[in-house]
């Protein structure tokens, strides 16, 4: 009975498996069409990091903690050197104990001419009395706004004992030792923000005609492409090649980009030519490149291709098997695979 039922269990597992893989998975297709296209040009440029610092020490004095490494990621306002403020400390506490003696000066020179002042109207007391009343009320004034002017000084040096990050980024370069002594001045550290990216492209003047600041565009930078807004054409360029910088800037996110990484970035010439034009949803990355599916007696088969350009949703696409009047599959081709059974919904 265990041999009958273990054989049962066996069949029925397989039928299962069978019937799963002959279920036929639901997609859309758009056919193939062959139009006119604005043929692609590639240009080569040159990123640099937005914002690189070199961060110097406002503060003289001996190194007590460095909290970075090179080549350590920081975020904004985190301390990286802490410089030695004990004679500092002193200083304020006693600033601080001299702001109380004067605020308490203040408050009695406050009440002695607050009662001059009755006594006055009065006249219960001289005038001179009355004076020496208020320059002793004036003076206390004068005392104590001087005394937290001197407190405040003090403060502001106390801050620039802890020098921070201006803004999140790589620590790419240290300059100072622990115990080290600096002065006012002394290059700490360079940091750059690695994500902030400004990219220059040397464009003819017929292709910078057709652009527009503020327009956004692709750049493939380290095989990844990256969004990037176009923010200036410099008008003035190289005579020789008749060529003039544009500066795009991007964000980079995550991404590890060098400084002076190449980029490239494509843009239509006034020649067309024919292509093979699909919506771009039809073109995804799988095995890391870019392929259609297409549906060829009921099953899906797979063609790498080139997308040559996008206009709007659709994408010009070239690769080897594909002709004009293909089922192509635009949408469900995520849960797809090379002949695979399929059932198009909208024939």
């Amino acid at each position: 009975m265990k041999k009958i039922s273990l054989i049962l269990f066996f069949v029925l597992f397989t039928v299962m498996i069978e019937a799963a893989e002959t279920k036929a998975s639901l997609v859309e297709t758009q056919v193939l069409k062959k139009q006119e296209i604005n043929d692609l040009q590639e240009f080569v440029g040159t990123v640099n990091f937005d914002k690189k610092s070199k961060i110097a020490s406002e503060s003289s004095g001996v190194i007590k903690k460095i909290n970075f490494e090179v080549g350590e990621k920081v975020k904004k306002d985190e301390v990286l050197v802490q410089i030695d403020s004990d004679i500092l400390d002193a200083q304020i506490k006693a600033a601080s104990a001299e702001v109380n003696m004067y605020e308490v000066q203040l408050r009695n020179a406050k009440k002695n001419y607050e009662r001059y002042i009755v006594l006055l109207e009065k006249k219960s007391i001289a005038q001179k009395l009355f004076d020496d009343a208020k320059t002793e009320y004036d003076v206390a004034n004068e005392n104590l706004i001087s005394s937290k002017a001197k407190l405040n000084e003090l403060n502001i040096q106390k801050i620039k004992k802890s020098i921070k990050a201006p803004y999140s980024g790589v620590i790419v370069e240290k300059n100072i030792n622990l115990n080290e002594w600096v002065n006012q001045g002394t290059l700490i550290l360079t940091l750059v923000n690695t994500q902030e990216l400004e990219v220059i492209f040397n464009l003819p003047i017929s292709f910078i005609n057709g652009l527009k600041n503020g327009d956004v565009y692709d750049i493939e930078i380290a095989n990844k492409t990256i969004k990037a807004t176009l923010f200036a054409a410099i008008p003035s360029g190289d005579k020789l090649t008749r060529t003039f910088p544009v500066r795009f800037k991007a964000n980079a996110s995550d991404s590890f980009i060098f400084d002076g990484a190449s980029a490239k970035i494509k843009f239509a010439k006034d020649s067309k030519s024919d292509a093979l034009v699909i919506n771009r949803d039809a073109v995804i990355k799988r095995f890391d490149m870019d392929v259609v599916f297409a549906v060829v007696d009921n099953k899906a088969m797979m063609f790498p291709v080139k997308v040559l350009t996008y206009s709007g949703m659709d994408a010009a696409i070239a690769g080897t098997g594909l002709v004009e009047g293909m089922q192509i599959v635009t949408k469900g081709n995520e849960r797809i695979f090379p002949d695979m059974p399929v059932q198009v919904l909208n024939k």
